[in-house]
């Protein structure tokens, strides 16, 4: 057995919400009310996403002044450009942009305004898919994303239509090799705030640190349960975790496995139905809350 990496790097785990508003665009807090109640609230980071777009100047907000030794504040923004397969604007989640990121034109496509963002350093995640209903095909030509949203606070609480681990389990099967990511999207209008969340593995608390890490996969995301550790091997996966009530192994196609204990804190699972292809991990808790580990893949 050997530990999935994501549990063995130094450093420790890191909350923070990477996609909320404020009134730069169409939020009802100010940028330093919102850096307020998540560092209040016991989150280690957030990154403030603006909608960047003509009708709020194109600016980036900075939330730098609000940052502090136990609390980092990463400048992003939503990003949006031409219209998808359905005729929507496209909503992409870019975090870590620099503050003189240039206007993305209307006209632009998706793929090449994820391509700039990507250039200027950002970490990139496809919003909201399901909100929306973005085809699978409208995702898959986002080829250099990192990510893709599984749950959206907001859309969750406004629209029941926050959950995007269907569109994940689809880019997974096309080959796709994709992060899956939880946030709020909090415009403080709706109760939607401190909903969803990743969980960040780095050596320290710095927005670069942070950022190189949701780039690389070291992390998991999260409703409320917690990942203590996870090992692997051909046979088999051994999971400690936060009491939970499932724990639930997907993979291609119909392949699943799960379960079912309740105040389990631990579980083992065997993998023989998943050889060749990717897992990924979900644990559920006795209030439906979960979390979910970036995918693997099993040789």
């Amino acid at each position: 057995m050997q530990k999935l990496q994501l549990f063995s790097l130094e450093g420790e785990f890191l909350r923070g919400n990477i996609h909320g508003h404020t009134t730069m665009s169409d939020g009802a807090l100010t940028p330093q009310k919102v850096c307020e109640r998540y560092r209040q609230t016991g989150y280690d980071f957030l990154a403030v996403t603006d909608h960047f777009t003509s009708n709020y100047g194109f600016k980036i907000t900075d939330t730098s002044e609000f940052q502090g030794e136990d609390f980092s504040t990463i400048l992003g923004a939503e990003i949006h450009c031409g219209k998808t397969s359905q005729g929507e604007i496209w909503h992409i989640l870019a975090v870590g942009l620099p503050l003189d990121f240039p206007p993305i034109k209307q006209f632009e496509s998706a793929s090449d305004a994820v391509s700039k963002c990507i250039a200027s350093g950002a970490f990139v995640g496809i919003a909201h898919p399901h909100w929306y209903n973005l085809s699978v095909n409208d995702a898959l030509s986002l080829e250099k994303a990192h990510a893709v949203e599984i749950y959206n606070h907001l859309q969750h609480v406004s629209a029941d239509r926050g959950y995007g681990t269907t569109m994940w389990d689809a880019m997974l099967c096309a080959d796709r090799e994709v992060f899956g990511i939880a946030v709020d999207d909090s415009h403080w209008v709706h109760p939607d705030q401190f909903g969803g969340w990743v969980m960040v593995k780095v050596p320290h608390n710095k927005p670069h640190a942070i950022v190189k890490a949701l780039k690389n996969g070291d992390f998991y995301s999260s409703q409320g349960p917690t990942f203590n550790s996870v090992s692997i091997s051909r046979e088999k996966l051994c999971a400690s975790f936060s009491p939970c009530d499932r724990i639930t192994i997907v993979g291609p196609g119909s392949r699943r496995l799960g379960i079912s204990n309740s105040s389990m804190t631990q579980a083992t699972l065997p993998l023989e139905k998943f050889a060749n292809g990717w897992i990924r991990l979900t644990i559920t808790d006795s209030a439906g809350k979960r979390a979910w580990l970036n995918p693997h893949y099993l040789d």
